[in-house]
């Protein structure tokens, strides 16, 4: 028994020893600037942040490790990763996120755990992320265990890309924590028990992954004076004597600020911080509705209390009303790339999406944040010629700048669904009914013509857009009448009739190939729906006649109250939509967002891109599980309500086992000759989607109360009768 103990002792020696002749070391890391950075795949399985707004601070889940962590606001990714790396110190190093056996969940509110098991079943890792309530940190619980009996070193890597930007941060030792810091902003990296050694370097060349995984050693390096840099420290768990130790990832304005914050979270500790995380977010749970009857098991009822709290968590807690599309960057926009300003788009705020995700919010009980949500828009957001813009950072900056009419008539329902009639919202409305009215395109297109539709690819008259449009107008026409300003309410009232008037003229097709029947088309460019101008669909895909390119944003047409759900032309473009453009997999039915997209995934699975040919069709488009969504609202006007519930439970059926929901799922053309793509599950592309997460509530809601919640009485009794 005494000889079988000496090996194991004399490796604790060794591993001892090793961190003892690397510390004399120090210098300038060598390698500058590093490899250039760029963010992680979009496919996130986790997302959180404290319910108070002194934390501002987010962190993602994405493929085993904390992914992007945004700091000081919901559109500024200020890390890119934190990994951990074990090592015999001789033989291996292995990164925990490349580890197959990997399994996430969320513990309630939103605290999740990652477990983490090698390939070779050496070891095993429990990861717990929680945010510090009263403080910018994140916390996050490790325990390692050995599942040979023999010590280990674990080693954490934290990757800064400072300030949406990773090529111009340096970084410093300071022997049992590490900083990295750019002109605006710092992280701090420091543990419980205290890291035996830190060291820092550049990407690719001397960071910790790349040492560790090649020569299975860590030299320890003082500073890294300007590049894409990161930071390590070796903690005290062995795996075997040692188990469990704390991670603190600091961030502020500063080194000093951003270590004094990760070094607080320390010294209150783990328990006392994760107890105070789940209390802010089990008090604001308290506040909202339950989980309606009509979602009948526990996984649905965990998704809807998981995805109210995700629309929650994406409101940035400056810019109080500012809710982002998704905490991601997909594909080509992860490669922070300058174009991209570098890191995307998707953690901005488009006003679609935010109407979108106030009107899931309001129908699961968060009255405030949709009133936070118009106060945004109409108060931040809003132009001074009235339109709201493509999208913004949370401050309110435009990013994309072109004009999407339903982005302008949106917020003017959601006002009008809130009863927002005082004189400060009205002026907003007022501008923004202006610009309704008198928009006028380069090209000499006048309103509901637009110069992109709700895909953002594409000018023309979209029966979405024009749907939004005429809502828009008369809801404004309500807010007009309680303000007293009838002359106005009757002007956007005439339009919107005059509109309804031109809409088939305009956007359904007659003599189209797809039926003999009149059918929606996408949108026309010209303004006459039996007219076959071509145009090219973009994102490498090919040019077709209008008339033969079919969407089903024409349902927007019942869910606002426009068109019965009953009507002639509306039943025919909903069974050319489900022929052209549908697909049944092993989840769910879901819907292309229009024929033959392009905004996807190339054939073999890699990310897509912009940057390919028109008629190339390199990338390809793959299901919206959203549409289904929209399809069971639909459903509920045509009085279907048990098509709807099915429609509820396919939706549910496409989320992560964090409980995150996805832009898009694998189609009928998964990448060929490869597995690991089956139809129904979701794809790199952005997730969590506010957009998804608030169709699920919404429609969860509309399912048990029998009718479609998000339709203005206004706008019915209007055009169908009360």
């Amino acid at each position: 028994m005494r000889k079988l103990m000496f090996p194991a002792l004399a490796g604790v020696l060794i591993a001892g020893l090793v961190p003892a002749v690397a510390a004399a070391q120090g210098g300038e890391a060598p390698g500058a600037p590093g490899a250039h950075p760029s963010w992680l795949p979009a496919d996130k399985t986790g997302f959180g942040t404290a319910r108070e707004r002194a934390s501002n601070v987010w962190f993602t889940l994405q493929g085993g490790r904390m992914s992007e962590v945004y700091y000081p606001d919901l559109s500024t990714p200020s890390v890119r990763a934190l990994d951990l790396v074990v090592t015999d110190g001789t033989s291996f190093a292995t990164v925990d996120s490349s580890a197959k056996a990997q399994r996430v969940r969320r513990t309630g509110g939103l605290t999740y755990e990652q477990t983490i098991t090698d390939d070779q079943r050496r070891w095993k890792l429990r990861k717990t992320y929680v945010t510090d309530p009263a403080r910018t940190s994140v916390l996050i619980d490790v325990d390692f265990v050995s599942l040979t009996g023999r010590p280990y070193q674990v080693y954490a890597v934290a990757d800064p890309d400072l300030t949406n930007e990773g090529s111009d941060d340096s970084a410093r030792s300071n022997g049992t924590s590490a900083t990295a810091s750019d002109a605006k902003t710092a992280a701090a990296l420091a543990a419980e028990p205290a890291f035996s050694r830190t060291s820092v370097g550049y990407a690719g060349a001397s960071d910790g992954i790349a040492q560790l995984t090649k020569s299975f050693r860590l030299k320890d390096y003082a500073t890294a004076a300007k590049g894409n840099v990161l930071i390590t420290g070796q903690t005290s768990a062995d795996g075997v004597r040692s188990r469990d130790f704390t991670l603190s990832l600091g961030m502020g304005a500063k080194d000093s600020d951003a270590l004094a914050n990760a070094e607080a979270s320390l010294r209150r500790g783990f328990a006392d911080v994760a107890r105070a995380y789940d209390r802010g977010w089990t008090q604001y749970l308290r506040r909202v509705k339950d989980a309606p009857s009509s979602l009948e098991t526990k996984r649905e009822r965990d998704l809807y209390q998981a995805s109210v709290l995700m629309l929650a968590a994406s409101e940035d807690k400056i810019h109080q009303g500012a809710l982002i599309a998704s905490p991601s960057m997909p594909w080509r926009f992860g490669n922070n790339d300058p174009e991209w300003s570098p890191s995307g788009t998707y953690h901005l705020v488009w006003p679609r999406d935010l109407y979108q995700i106030a009107t899931g919010l309001l129908a699961a009980g968060d009255r405030d944040a949709a009133d936070r949500s118009v106060d945004y828009m109409f108060g931040t957001q809003q132009l001074p010629d009235g339109h709201l813009p493509q999208n913004s950072h949370v401050d309110g900056t435009p990013y994309w700048t072109s004009i999407q009419l339903d982005e302008t008539a949106l917020p003017i329902v959601l006002a009008q669904q809130l009863g927002r009639t005082d004189a400060k919202t009205w002026r907003g409305v007022r501008k923004a009914a202006e610009f309704l009215l008198s928009y006028k395109a380069d090209n000499g297109h006048a309103s509901p013509y637009s110069q992109q539709e709700r895909w953002e690819e594409q000018d023309g008259y979209s029966p979405s857009t024009i749907a939004a449009v005429i809502a828009g107008l008369v809801c404004a026409a309500d807010i007009a009448k309680a303000n007293g300003a009838d002359a106005d309410a009757r002007r956007y009232l005439a339009t919107a009739d005059a509109f309804k008037t031109e809409l088939a003229r305009w956007t359904v097709t007659t003599n189209g190939p797809l039926s003999k029947d009149p059918y929606f088309v996408r949108l026309t460019k010209d303004g006459d729906a039996n007219n076959g101008t071509k145009y090219n669909l973009g994102n490498s895909s090919v040019t077709m006649d209008q008339r033969a390119v079919t969407d089903a944003g024409f349902l927007e047409l019942v869910r606002l109250g426009i068109y019965r759900a009953d009507d002639p032309v509306i039943r025919n473009s909903v069974k050319v939509t489900d022929a052209d453009i549908a697909f049944t997999t092993p989840t769910g039915q879901f819907w292309h967002r229009y024929t033959k997209d392009g905004y996807g995934e190339k054939a073999d699975g890699s990310p897509w891109d912009y940057t390919f040919p028109a008629e190339s069709r390199t990338t390809f488009g793959r299901l919206w599980p959203l549409l289904a969504g929209e399809r069971g609202e639909y459903d509920l006007a045509a009085g279907d309500r048990g098509t709807a519930a099915k429609r509820l439970r396919d939706l549910g059926r496409v989320s992560s086992s964090g409980d995150t929901m996805p832009e898009q799922v694998w189609d009928e053309n998964a990448p060929s000759g490869q597995t690991g793509f089956p139809p129904g599950t979701p794809t790199a592309s952005a997730t969590p989607l506010a957009w998804t997460h608030a169709q699920y509530l919404r429609l969860a809601w509309s399912v048990q109360a029998g009718k479609v919640i998000e339709q203005p009485r206004v706008v019915r009794c209007h055009f169908l009768g009360c």
